[in-house]
């Protein structure tokens, strides 16, 4: 289903731009070690919190092998940002900038996790849509969520009704 109301925002222009270009164009294409392998960017799991480490030219991001894959791809995407985006440690800088880049890096997640560009190809009015995008791009339903919302405060307020009818879990 196309979004003929729908206007995206540059970040996720820039997502669907670089995604078509490594021909990633069906849910199944975003594996994060594929993305990983063409953003140049070793990617790993191990029993530990999730991060990006650059030294040098080597750059390495690290899911946590504690959690379920479909937790370990919300991380990557997450973690793909900080790579891809920011710069500075974190931990030394003003909490302020910290927020700043966490908030960019949840926009980029739900973006990069679910990119228009596939998800247009949905009946996003279907009951079903939350289980269906969660069990097609292995991402949790909470990411499903948020993504349509995203997706819905975009529609011109006319005709957000016709096409939304998300139920909130929980």
């Amino acid at each position: 289903m196309r979004f003929p109301y729908y206007t995206t925002t540059i970040l996720e222009d820039l997502i669907t731009q670089w995604y078509k270009i490594h021909k990633f164009t069906e849910p199944n294409d975003l594996n994060v070690y594929s993305i990983g392998t063409e953003s140049q960017i070793f990617v790993t799991c191990r029993p530990t919190q999730a991060s990006y480490m650059k030294v040098g030219k080597f750059q390495e991001i690290v899911l946590d092998s504690r959690l379920p894959y479909i937790q370990q791809r919300e991380q990557f995407f997450h973690e793909l940002c900080h790579a891809i985006r920011h710069a500075g440690r974190q931990s030394i800088m003003p909490y302020s900038f910290y927020e700043l880049q966490e908030r960019d890096a949840r926009h980029f997640t739900l973006y990069a996790s679910l990119p228009i560009h596939m998800i247009n190809e949905y009946n996003i009015a279907s009951p079903a849509i939350v289980d269906q995008l969660s069990q097609d791009f292995m991402i949790p339903k909470n990411i499903c969520i948020e993504r349509l919302e995203k997706i819905k405060n975009r529609i011109v307020p006319s005709v957000r009704p016709q096409f939304f009818n998300i139920k909130k879990e929980g």
